[in-house]
């Protein structure tokens, strides 16, 4: 199994994308994507570092979000 987490696109030569999730920034490969992107998009990379999807901005803030949860990286919820 592969867990993707999405990463956004902060820079972008058309080849190679600069992309940052969690904080972390790295350099990704562009060429196994389908369509064009541009900085600000959210892209899935497989192990190797390749791009190879883009997400909805809304589905992977949302991923994102549970993650962090997950994790431990943001605050839990309060019960209610």
């Amino acid at each position: 199994m592969c867990l993707a987490i999405p990463s956004r696109i902060v820079e972008s030569d058309g080849l190679r994308a600069r992309v940052e999730c969690f904080g972390q920034e790295r350099e990704v490969n562009l060429m196994l994507m389908p369509e064009e992107v541009a900085v600000g998009d959210y892209v899935l990379v497989q192990v190797g570092g390749f791009a190879y999807e883009r997400v909805e901005q809304s589905r992977a803030l949302e991923a994102l979000a549970l993650m962090e949860e997950v994790i431990g990286l943001g605050e839990p919820e309060a019960a209610t």
